[in-house]
């Protein structure tokens, strides 16, 4: 995705039902003092745990986001090296359970986010 690059994500890991990412905010993710803005962190915490849940199984065709609660709990700024990751925390017939926290160079938490996910599994027909 063009945006997230923009943003200064980089996705680095995958596995069964995680996803990880470098994050360096870039001046696009910022508002005009620098700061990352808070919606940013909505689409980070939605890809990461779009992607976690994208490979948490094999027969999972595609994940769409029902809901994301995001918090910030402390500020970050363009240039800061940050971690994302997305963990599936329960995948039920149909939802999946999801969350994501973003962490600072010292490995202090910058945000987190839990959501909820609709499957459509290979096997459903269209």
């Amino acid at each position: 995705m063009p945006l997230l690059a923009k943003l200064g994500l980089s996705f680095d890991g995958y596995g069964e039902g995680f996803a990880e990412a470098e994050w360096i905010p870039t001046e696009l993710a910022c508002n005009p003092a620098g700061i990352v803005h808070g919606g940013v962190y909505g689409v980070v915490h939605d890809a990461a745990m779009n992607f976690a849940t994208n490979s948490a199984h094999e027969r999972v065709e595609r994940a769409t986001t029902l809901d994301v609660q995001y918090q910030m709990i402390r500020g970050a700024s363009a240039g800061d090296v940050l971690r994302v990751r997305g963990d599936v925390t329960r995948v039920a017939r149909s939802v999946a359970y999801v969350q994501s926290d973003v962490h600072d160079a010292e490995g202090q938490v910058v945000s987190k986010a839990t959501a909820t996910f609709i499957l459509r599994r290979a096997s459903e027909s269209r």
